[in-house]
C-alpha cells in the first residue's frame, strides 16, 4: 500500500513536473545586421531596407522561412535562407529585403529628424510558444554602407509584446486577447541639411531678391517698381509647388510652409511700400516719398532676415 502510494505521488510529481516544462515558452536568440537603407520617399511614407536576420532555436516546428512576418511593411521580397546547426541548436540566417511603411516627420525639413523601426513576428506562434531573446552584441550596421546622405545617431535591437485584440476565429475561452513576441531594429537617424536647404530654397531666396530690388528704383517708375515683386511673387509659388512635391500631404504647418509664408509676406510688403511711396510721390510730397521707401526698405529686409533665423533656428535645436 505504502509502495503503492509512493508510486503515485512520484507519478503525480512527473506529471507536474513535465506540464510545467511543457508550458514554458521557447526562447529564440534573433539578431540582425543591416545592410543598407535606401529609396526613402517621404510623398509615398516609405523607404527600403536590406537586412541580414539571423535565429538560433532548438523546436523542430519553428520554420521562419515560411513563418516571418513584418507587421509594418509594405512588401517582403522572398528571402534567401541559409540553414545550419550550432551548438545543437538550429542556426537559421535569412537575408532580407523589404519596403517599409513609414509616417515621415516633416514638420522641421530639411532638418528633419526620423525614427526607422522593422517589427519581426513568428506568425504561427504567440508567446505562449515562442519568446524572442535580442542578440545585442552580435547586432550592428554596415557603417559605410547603411543610410547615404544620412546619420545614424542610434542603433539597438530589442523585443516586446505585441497584442493583438482579437483571437483570429479562434472561439476557445481566452483566446480573444493574443499576445506575440515582436523583434524590434530601431535606428534614429538624422542629416547634415545645409546643402539640401540651399537646394530646394535658393530659388526661393533669389525670387525675394528681386522683389526687393525695387526699392532701388526711383519711386515714380511704376512698372518696374510693381513689375519686380509681382515676378518674385510667382517664382516663389513655383518654388513651393516644386517642393511640396517631394513631401507627404500634412495638416500641420511645416518650416517649408513657414519660410514661403514669410517670403509672400516679405514680397507683399515690397508692393504696400511702393504703393505708399508713390502716392505720396504723386502728390507732390517727394522727398516724404523717398524716405518712405527707404524706411520700408530697411523695414522689410530687416525683418525677413531675423525671422528666417528665428525660425530655422528653431528647426536646427
Amino acid at each position: 500500500m505504502k509502495l503503492h502510494s509512493a508510486l503515485s505521488v512520484l507519478i503525480l510529481i512527473s506529471t507536474l513536473t513535465l506540464t510545467k516544462a511543457q508550458a514554458q515558452p521557447d526562447t529564440v536568440t534573433v539578431g540582425s545586421y543591416v545592410i543598407s537603407v535606401h529609396d526613402i520617399n517621404f510623398r509615398d511614407k516609405e523607404y527600403t531596407m536590406r537586412f541580414w536576420l539571423w535565429f538560433l532555436y532548438d523546436n523542430p516546428d519553428f520554420d521562419f522561412s515560411t513563418q516571418l512576418d513584418i507587421p509594418n511593411a509594405k512588401s517582403i521580397d522572398p528571402p534567401e535562407i541559409i540553414l545550419d546547426s550550432i551548438n545543437n541548436k538550429t542556426w537559421a540566417i535569412m537575408k532580407m529585403k523589404a519596403t517599409m511603411k513609414e509616417s515621415w516627420k516633416v514638420a522641421d525639413f530639411p532638418f528633419d529628424k526620423q525614427h526607422l523601426k522593422v517589427q519581426v513576428e513568428n506568425t504561427l506562434f504567440d508567446n505562449n510558444d515562442l519568446v524572442f531573446k535580442p542578440d545585442t552584441k552580435g547586432s550592428t550596421y554596415d557603417k559605410a554602407e547603411a543610410l547615404d546622405g544620412w546619420d545614424i545617431t542610434n542603433f539597438r535591437v530589442s523585443t516586446i509584446l505585441n497584442d493583438y485584440e482579437t483571437g483570429f476565429g479562434d472561439t476557445a475561452p481566452n483566446r480573444n486577447l493574443q499576445n506575440f513576441s515582436a523583434f524590434l531594429i530601431e535606428m534614429d537617424i538624422e542629416r547634415n541639411a545645409w546643402g539640401l536647404f540651399l537646394k530646394i530654397f535658393i530659388g526661393m531666396y533669389i525670387a525675394f531678391l528681386i522683389s526687393v530690388i525695387s526699392f532701388t528704383i526711383q519711386v515714380q517708375e511704376l512698372e518696374p517698381r510693381f513689375g519686380l515683386p509681382v515676378g518674385g511673387l510667382f517664382a516663389t509659388v513655383g518654388n513651393k509647388y516644386i517642393i511640396d512635391s517631394i513631401l507627404p500631404e500634412t495638416s500641420a504647418f511645416t518650416l517649408v510652409d513657414t519660410l514661403h509664408t514669410l517670403t509672400f509676406l516679405g514680397i507683399f510688403a515690397t508692393l504696400v511700400v511702393s504703393a505708399v511711396a508713390l502716392r505720396y510721390y504723386d502728390n507732390g510730397k517727394k522727398k516724404r516719398a523717398i524716405r518712405i521707401n527707404k524706411f520700408g526698405s530697411k523695414v522689410v529686409l530687416w525683418s525677413y532676415l531675423i525671422l528666417n533665423l528665428i525660425f530655422i533656428g528653431l528647426a536646427i535645436i
